[in-house]
């Protein structure tokens, strides 16, 4: 049984709490945060006990980070020289630099560091596991209607690091060319960018982020050799469409649409219905971090992963 501890008792922490209480093998022992209101009030909820800092509390297994991003840097450092298993939300920090010192540190440590990239456990994404995803062009939207308490980061980093990520993990290739544009509307930095990314095998992913949108959408589109996936990452649902060999037909999951004249001859277009399988993706990335743990095996989103997503949004945010 992984005693665990979470750090931040805002929207984000408050869920992980909930959460890490529902877990098997896992045992909520601790909240921290120094404001003692909100954290009494938290660790009361689950029955715990509440710390206003990370040194006032007694040694655990496992600690969440779900603090202001401002805050990451420090209290990773001192969750990794006290020997806890770190899970950090994003973005892993607030700038390249210090998720590179963070990188270092954790190097030594055999620890497991987990970032909070969510969307990899969507179920709209975990369902496109059995198939070949090799994308050519990737479109992507992600709005959000404003909410105060998000703007102590800005959009690239609050809500298109997340397509990042995606677009880092899908793409398995590097970031080589950046164009973007952004406007500041209700604060004083973008609400809303676009960036365009090329990457070095060749795939090019457009991305909006705003979050000053009247209704909340999270998008992408994924166009690839003889397919094309449409995945609605708020509604965990997917559509795909490919172009097959007659004998190839899986009449289980896939419907033909129509025959297309190929310069490979006759073929099939279907669409096809991956499973897709309803779940809490941060109840299941919670799952993923304690199976890490047991099974000493690496993080399903790394330290690595998570700096360089930020390394990507830096780039962005310098042309802004």
């Amino acid at each position: 049984m992984l005693n665990i501890a979470v750090i931040g008792t805002g929207h984000l922490g408050s869920i992980h709490a909930k959460l890490w209480k529902e877990q098997e093998g896992a045992n909520l022992t601790a909240i921290v945060d120094p404001d003692e209101v909100k954290g009494r009030a938290v660790a009361e909820q689950h029955g715990v006990a509440w710390y206003p800092h990370l040194d006032a509390m007694p040694d655990v297994d496992a600690v969440v980070i779900a603090a202001p991003t401002t805050y990451h840097h420090a209290l990773a450092l001192r969750s990794l020289e006290r020997g806890f298993h770190t899970f950090i939300e994003k973005p892993v920090t607030a700038t390249y630099d210090e998720a590179v010192e963070l990188l270092a540190k954790a190097s030594s440590l055999d620890l497991v560091v987990q970032v909070g990239h969510v969307e990899r456990f969507n179920p709209a994404v975990r369902s496109l596991a059995p198939y070949k995803i090799e994308p050519l062009f990737i479109d992507g939207h992600r709005l959000a209607t404003f909410k105060p308490r998000a703007i102590d980061v800005r959009v690239v980093q609050d809500l298109m690091i997340h397509d990042i990520d995606q677009l880092l993990w899908m793409t398995a290739s590097e970031v080589v060319d950046v164009q973007a544009t952004g406007v500041a509307v209700l604060t004083e930095t973008p609400d809303i960018c676009n960036a365009r990314l090329t990457f070095a095998n060749g795939c090019v992913a457009n991305l909006t982020a705003s979050r000053i949108s009247i209704k909340p959408m999270r998008k992408l589109r994924v166009f690839q050799r003889d397919s094309y996936l449409s995945l609605d990452l708020g509604e965990g649902s997917v559509e795909m469409f490919r172009l097959i060999d007659h004998n190839a037909l899986e009449p289980e999951h896939q419907f033909p649409i129509t025959n297309v004249q190929t310069s490979h001859g006759d073929r099939m277009i279907v669409m096809d219905q991956p499973t897709v399988v309803a779940t809490n993706a941060i109840f299941e990335e919670q799952r993923s971090f304690i199976d890490s743990i047991t099974s000493n095996t690496r993080a399903a989103v790394t330290l690595r992963d998570g700096a360089e997503a930020v390394r990507v949004a830096e780039q962005i945010e310098s042309l802004l």
